[in-house]
């Protein structure tokens, strides 16, 4: 599926996502892909991921691309720089939002598990546990790395993201429930509908994370193309010069999106830029 529009001039930066759209459901980056995203680099352009994933999450997709970029993590909270391992900028709720937030939560959303995302001054920082949650916490997805704490603790310490864990809900339904009582004291996304939102510090996005980078390699928002398939992909998408919705992307990254193009498993991300570097 591919809705076409007139052809962007070359970017000078480009952005994905990665889960549902820069690798396939195997958690595979392509071949065609890979080529790709070589040639682009090659040809002086600059190559973003932007991820509501952690910075220690990178090491895989770095290995599958065979190239280490800069990266928007944590759906805009952290920039890092996986060649380096360095974080390069964070943004974090501090302990008394997010214990008003828990406080919240758990009112709107009886039975729901909470976890926070911390991060250190590197990706594989011993001094920093990343990732804790509560006991009653229910992984959407594997996270071997996670630490189980007291609910006191999951909020003592100021974190990138703050995740509700509803198993029984959809995501976008958590998200209405609470958007009205939060307000402007948190942004909220989700990346899945299987019960799993995420809050952040206002105004942080991957639009936002996404503007640092452009500022830190000078590339003009409208010289950017971006790749997303989920709402948290959506402010990206509205900011990028050009932004491109997966073929398989929830609705609203496809209303975002002035263009949409194949399935993360048909190499959607390499149909578009093989325009440019084919």
């Amino acid at each position: 599926m591919e809705r076409m529009t007139p052809l962007h001039p070359k970017p000078k930066l480009v952005a994905t996502d990665v889960d549902g759209t820069l690798i396939d459901d195997a958690e595979k980056v392509s071949a065609r892909t890979k080529a790709v995203v070589t040639a682009l680099v090659a040809d002086g352009a600059t190559f973003v991921l932007a991820t509501g994933r952690p910075p220690r999450w990178i090491d895989p997709v770095v290995s599958e691309l065979g190239y280490a970029p800069l990266a928007v993590c944590g759906n805009g909270a952290v920039v890092y720089d996986s060649a380096g391992d360095r974080v390069l900028a964070s943004h974090a709720l501090d302990v008394e939002t997010l214990a008003w937030l828990a406080e919240l939560a758990e009112r709107a959303l009886p039975g729901c598990g909470l976890a926070a995302e911390r991060v250190g001054a590197s990706a594989h920082d011993a001094a920093t546990p990343q990732f804790v949650s509560s006991p009653t916490y229910e992984h959407a997805w594997l996270n071997p790395d996670d630490t189980v704490v007291s609910h006191a603790e999951v909020i003592d310490s100021p974190a990138i993201k703050m995740l509700i864990r509803l198993s029984t809900a959809r995501s976008s339904q958590m998200r209405a429930a609470l958007a009205p009582l939060i307000g402007d004291r948190a942004e909220i996304t989700y990346s899945t509908e299987n019960g799993l939102i995420e809050l952040a510090v206002p105004g942080v996005t991957k639009a936002s994370g996404l503007a640092e980078v452009a500022e830190l390699v000078g590339v003009a928002e409208s010289g950017i193309v971006a790749f997303g398939d989920m709402p948290n992909d959506v402010p990206m998408l509205t900011m990028a010069g050009h932004g491109v919705a997966m073929g398989n992307a929830h609705p609203e990254a496809l209303a975002a999106a002035d263009e949409v193009t194949g399935r993360n498993v048909d190499d959607g991300v390499a149909m578009v830029l093989e325009r440019w570097w084919g």
